[in-house]
């Protein structure tokens, strides 16, 4: 896949492309996936209401599919690109919504799964936004997220970093595109601070400078 100077999902190439890319480059997707489901699963009621922010193609929609239909629950897909929201394929797709996330009004919900998103959008609001979100987090529920994070200080973030560079090797990912995505990341994917998060985290995932936390709702 031919990777653009600046990164992007607005595009038919990456859109099409996507389900592959990203499991190459991430290694450990589907295991991340799984845990979602996992932890979703204890906090989805019966006529549940779960947003899926950053849908991309359906992939959280889909792994949790069954527990949605057993409890009768409600999935809110959220997706920005609509070259990506053109290939959802995951359930409630008559839900779908194709907007900037900071565009839209949140409803009252269970679960929210905000799945390698966060470092997407803009720093100087992205926390304000999270703690809006987690106040629309009925009692009970939970917020899920993973997500890329800063580096550990000194020579173990450099460590950690390196970590996640050699899954994409080991993956066979050509070192030229390794390169080339890298570069065009700059300053379009930003790494959070798990410590500004709302709530109390709790980390449940971690390979290499990426994690996974549930913020539950009490």
């Amino acid at each position: 896949m031919k990777i653009p100077n600046s990164w992007t999902f607005k595009t038919d190439e990456i859109a099409i492309a996507f389900d592959s890319h990203v499991r190459e480059q991430l290694p450990w997707y589907e295991l991340a996936t799984d845990a979602v489901a996992h932890l979703a699963k204890h906090y989805i009621p019966n006529n549940g209401v779960v947003y899926d922010i950053g849908a991309s193609t359906g992939n959280i929609g889909k792994s949790i599919n069954d527990i949605l239909t057993a409890r009768k629950a409600a999935l809110i897909p959220v997706e920005e690109s609509k070259e990506m929201a053109e290939r959802y394929d995951g359930p409630y797709v008559e839900n779908l919504v194709i907007s900037d996330v900071l565009n839209i009004e949140i409803e009252e919900f269970d679960v929210g799964v905000i799945f390698l998103t966060l470092m997407f959008l803009p720093v100087s609001i992205r926390y304000e936004w999270v703690a809006s979100f987690y106040d629309k987090t009925r009692l009970g529920g939970a917020i899920i997220i993973v997500d890329k994070v800063e580096t550990a200080r000194g020579y173990l973030g450099t460590a950690l970093g390196r970590l996640t560079l050699l899954g994409k090797v080991k993956n066979n990912v050509p070192k030229n595109e390794i390169i080339d995505k890298e570069l065009s990341l700059a300053g379009i994917q930003r790494p959070i601070t798990p410590y500004l998060l709302p709530g109390d985290p709790v980390e449940f995932f971690r390979y290499g400078d990426f994690a996974g936390w549930v913020i539950e709702k009490n």
